[in-house]
């Protein structure tokens, strides 16, 4: 007798009828915020949630990292269960989709409604899945709203690297701990452009995955989930970050004239615990860095490193208004 496969035939996208079942059992809207590690994701969860209507919390990845919520029903014996004939609860039809839907929903609405929100949402980065993280979603949430955060690819780029030297010391090669201890012991080099933190390999790799990211991203949100998909930048969050809200809380259809969001949402711009938890780790390291700071990635691209990223991403840095031709 042969063994079942390990794993099963392409998930069934969720019908409307499934959807319109499952409102009914977990009614709360739902929001999921995607970007580029290092995107200003994380500073878009702690503004968005300061709305006396809105939750969001960090990083479930039901979408966005493997094993992803589909794994629940990944297996070709847990389909089987789910689509078996003689299983008089499926209706006929693969159960798989409203199992998913239902373990998220709970999981979303069991936080909101113990704080009191009517909106709930994840931000989970969506770098390692891009695109397809999109469509995961879409398989499971066609009714969900997705929020994507752009930031400069470059400034992404520097913070993304730092974050790497400060909490990924066991992923780093020999050749990135010999550029990491340089910076530690003397950046003035590094300031000056006479030495590049980044390998060649990581500042391309890192280019390539910025605009994949990007692009696949902004292509099938737009496609997929057309008005009820909503793209910002972090540039622009910075520079009016009360203004840029209220776009995104009118997008999350939630009341923006209510007292007070203005002067919370600016006391919350004082505060940066990401960089407050970097001085405090590795102070030495980033002493003379201005963390968050757009254009930042001047002040340490060498030549050699604007040249890989303009090959790779000039276009993408253009489209998104970053530059306005390739001469930087």
């Amino acid at each position: 007798m042969m063994r079942p496969s390990s794993t099963r035939d392409p998930l069934p996208p969720i019908s409307p009828e499934e959807v319109a079942e499952a409102k009914t059992f977990f009614p709360l809207k739902k929001f999921f915020i995607f970007g580029h590690a290092r995107s200003g994701t994380t500073l878009l969860t702690r503004l968005i949630r300061l709305h006396p209507e809105v939750h969001c919390n960090y990083q479930g990845h039901f979408f966005t990292r493997p094993p992803l919520l589909k794994s629940l029903v990944s297996d070709s014996q847990v389909e089987a269960w789910l689509c078996r004939p003689s299983n008089r609860w499926n209706r006929g039809r693969d159960l798989s989709p409203v199992v998913l839907r239902a373990v998220s929903d709970f999981i979303l609405e069991r936080e909101a409604r113990r704080v009191g929100k009517s909106v709930v949402g994840d931000k989970s980065p969506n770098s390692l899945l891009n695109g397809q993280a999109v469509r995961n979603l879409y398989e499971v949430y066609p009714d969900g709203r997705l929020i994507f955060i752009v930031r400069d690819g470059r400034d992404a780029a520097v913070s993304h690297r730092f974050q790497n030297f400060i909490d990924a010391l066991h992923h780093l090669s020999k050749e990135d701990q010999r550029i990491r201890q340089a910076f530690t012991r003397d950046a003035e080099p590094f300031f000056q452009g006479k030495r590049s933190i980044f390998t060649p390999q990581w500042i391309r790799q890192s280019a390539e995955g910025w605009v994949r990211n990007v692009v696949e991203t902004d292509t099938a949100g737009q496609e997929l989930f057309a008005d009820r998909y909503f793209a910002l930048r972090f540039e622009d969050l910075l520079a009016r970050p009360f203004e840029t809200m209220c776009k995104v809380w009118q997008f999350l259809g939630v009341d923006i004239s209510l007292p007070k969001l203005e002067a919370v949402i600016t006391t919350e711009m004082q505060n940066n615990p990401d960089e407050d938890w970097q001085r405090y780790k590795e102070k030495e390291l980033v002493a003379g860095l201005r963390k968050g700071e757009p254009g930042f990635w001047q002040e340490l691209f060498t030549q050699r490193d604007r040249e890989v990223f303009k090959q790779i991403a000039g276009d993408t840095l253009i489209a998104w208004g970053y530059e306005k031709d390739m001469n930087w």
